[in-house]
């Protein structure tokens, strides 16, 4: 694993980046970040511009897009801007790519910031498609599905509306030939208000789940359950997915460290702490959004942010321990705080910790109030296994 830093546009925008060499394709993960306030157009500007010299900088092609994420301070007075451009919209192009928007202000001077996620073929380009709000990368025998920005407004609820996204997004898996038990590897689920919306969501996936073969006796699915707000002010929840048709059990392994965190299970909640997918030549590390939890389902250091970083840190190389990987193996990490003033003391200590790894801070509540941060990620790490596919 390879990690850069940029500075560019006059120093305005700060990029970096993670690159993962494998047999024939290349990963990268990109994560850009103004550093001088301005009006969000400007800002924009800076982040496309950044964005095309650093893949220039680093020989990437914009081609190899698979998934951009736009973090925004004020998204419903802001999605007219992102409109205007391919680089933040992406409807008719020849150069699909999944682009997902969430409203979670990324701290005192940026307007809005980018996690963009290119996978490089050298061998030739890599074959995709879009198909409205998922973009589909076709490698071998399997198809990587990228989906963003689902919601159900119809729904009143945030228990409706997510029993809602669920049957869309189950639609879209059937037409596929996929399942949600088979083939899901990871889900975001971004919750407006969500100290008082949590509890429907959490009620209805569970129950959707129980439907669809997913229980504490079976498996769930890595995920993130924060807040978070659609462009549409009327959607209570928002979800972003990535499935992979085509994929064989053996391939894919939960991640537990029960000396250190519980499963979510015991607080009355269904995600996977982490899922480990191997390929032929590499294994990704999905690490759901983790916190400052005990072994019992408990909080620890009430009110404390940096002892609670240290400990939900503690937590995920612990987890990434039980896949063959360390925290140096993370190609890139976002981090949720809950309280603004937080922000910069967590985003210092996460350069400390993670030093030249794309991150990104994120001013946003976790699932639980005595929370005061979250972190996720996903780690990369070399493979060798002639019985799998090929990434």
């Amino acid at each position: 694993m390879k990690t850069l830093i940029y500075r560019s546009i006059e120093s305005s925008v700060e990029a970096r980046f993670s690159r993962f060499r494998g047999q024939s394709a290349d990963e990268y993960h990109l994560v850009f970040h103004p550093l001088k306030p301005a009006g969000i157009e400007t800002q924009l500007d800076w982040l496309s511009r950044a964005y095309a010299d650093t893949l220039a900088s680093v020989g990437i092609s914009p081609e190899t897009a698979v998934f951009r994420r736009f973090f925004c301070s004020d998204l419903t007075n802001q999605a007219g801007v992102l409109k205007k451009t391919h680089f933040s919209f992406c409807s008719e192009s020849d150069n699909p790519c999944a682009i997902s928007w969430i409203c979670q202000p990324p701290g005192h001077t940026a307007k809005a910031c980018m996690w963009a996620y290119h996978v490089c073929d050298r061998k030739g380009p890599i074959e995709k498609e879009l198909d409205g709000n998922c973009l589909s990368v076709r490698r071998g025998a399997l198809t990587h599905r990228w989906t963003a920005g689902v919601n159900c407004t119809e729904g009143e609820s945030s228990y409706e509306q997510t029993r809602g996204i669920f049957d869309k997004y189950c639609v879209f898996l059937r037409k596929n030939k996929m399942t949600l038990a088979d083939n899901v590897l990871r889900t975001w689920f971004f919750v407006k208000n969500i100290d008082g919306n949590y509890k429907g969501f959490v009620d209805a996936r569970r129950e959707y789940f129980a439907a669809n073969g997913l229980t504490e006796k079976t498996h769930f699915i890595s995920s993130t359950g924060v807040e978070g707000s659609h462009v549409d002010p009327s959607a209570k929840v928002t979800m972003d997915a990535y499935a992979v048709s085509g994929i064989v059990p053996k391939q894919v392994n939960f991640l537990y460290a029960p000396e250190n965190l519980s499963s979510t299970y015991v607080y009355g909640v269904t995600f996977e702490r982490g899922t480990a997918v191997s390929y032929r030549d590499r294994r990704h590390l999905i690490i759901s959004g983790t916190a400052s939890i005990d072994k019992n389902g408990g909080i620890l250091y009430h009110g404390d942010v940096l002892r609670q970083l240290n400990r939900t840190v503690e937590n995920m190389d612990a987890l990434l321990s039980r896949g063959g990987a360390g925290l140096k193996n993370m190609a890139i990490l976002i981090a949720y705080v809950r309280d603004p003033s937080d922000y910069d003391v967590v985003r210092e200590k996460m350069a400390m910790i993670f030093p030249g790894i794309p991150a990104i801070t994120l001013i946003a509540s976790v699932c639980r109030p005595g929370w005061l941060v979250e972190v996720e990620g996903i780690a990369v790490i070399p493979n060798s296994d002639e019985n799998l596919p090929p990434f």
